[in-house]
């Protein structure tokens, strides 16, 4: 891919995924197929600060992993009303790069 349309890429998505792999991203995406462009330009990821106020609100009902696509650990999550209060306080701090991990997976997957 051209390298212009890498960094565009990156400079508008990078808050999308974790610091230590737009490196990593960059490389991945000057090696790719210029067929894959469309592809990503639609791509919808999720922010991981949407994730964060959502979890805040709602965290103890399990929709901040829902959200995400963890349908599993949101069930878990609301079963157990958010693992009586201390999943949810975990999920505070965890949720960001829970968000991040979940977009570079979907990244990956288009790659």
């Amino acid at each position: 891919m051209d390298a212009q349309k890498v960094d565009a890429f990156i400079m508008a998505n990078g808050k999308f995924f974790p610091d230590y792999q737009v490196a990593a991203i960059r490389d991945m995406l000057l090696a790719a197929d210029d067929s894959k462009w469309s592809m990503l330009q639609v791509m919808q990821f999720k922010d991981p600060t949407i994730c964060l106020i959502i979890s805040l609100f709602a965290g103890s009902l399990g929709i901040d992993r829902f959200f995400i696509g963890d349908t599993g650990l949101g069930i878990a999550k609301l079963i157990t009303c958010g693992g009586f209060g201390i999943w949810t306080i975990v999920d505070w701090f965890l949720i960001m790069g829970a968000a991040r991990d979940k977009n570079m997976q979907k990244l990956q997957m288009v790659l």
